[in-house]
């Protein structure tokens, strides 16, 4: 199985290293999605696009108790179809170039898969981007929910997220 760590950070727009870190076996989702990206930024002539991404703000919409990171986010903008948006635009416009994945949650075990860059897809591009090498990845349930705990707020008077 595959180990996930979530690292709460201040999230200020514009800056790359803000938001909420995701590790993946010991990894940065960040850079995991640059080496599958690469390939094809470089093809489009903008290398700098690949893996352009920031962690999602530490807020309520996000942070336990919410079910967003068991792929039932509260707030519409990180809702796409069945899918959940687990990292936002460097620029820090939520919508602007989110990277998608579906999440399902089940008893035992949680799995994020097809990985999915909208504005790269088959139906809005000519050369869509694939991300076939990027997960699937399947979680233990307990130690996705105890990796979780990490984002919590320390009381629900704690207005720092």
């Amino acid at each position: 199985m595959d180990v996930i760590e979530f690292i709460s950070r201040p999230f200020r727009d514009g800056d790359r290293d803000s938001g909420i870190q995701i590790k993946i076996n010991g990894r940065d989702l960040v850079e995991l999605v640059r080496a599958v990206e690469t390939p094809f930024a470089y093809q489009e002539g903008a290398a700098s696009i690949a893996g352009a991404y920031a962690g999602l703000p530490p807020n309520y919409d996000i942070c336990p108790p919410s079910k967003h990171f068991l792929g039932e986010p509260s707030h519409a903008i990180y809702r796409h179809d069945a899918k959940t948006q687990v990292l936002s635009c460097e620029c820090g416009e939520m919508g602007c170039w989110p990277l998608l994945c579906l999440i399902q949650a089940g008893p035992t075990s949680v799995t994020w898969s097809q990985f999915e860059q909208p504005h790269r897809t088959v139906k809005r591009s000519k050369n869509p981007w694939r991300y076939d090498e990027l997960g699937p990845f399947e979680f233990d349930r307990s130690q996705y929910e105890l990796a979780l705990e990490a984002l919590r707020p320390a009381s629900p008077l704690d207005s720092s997220i």
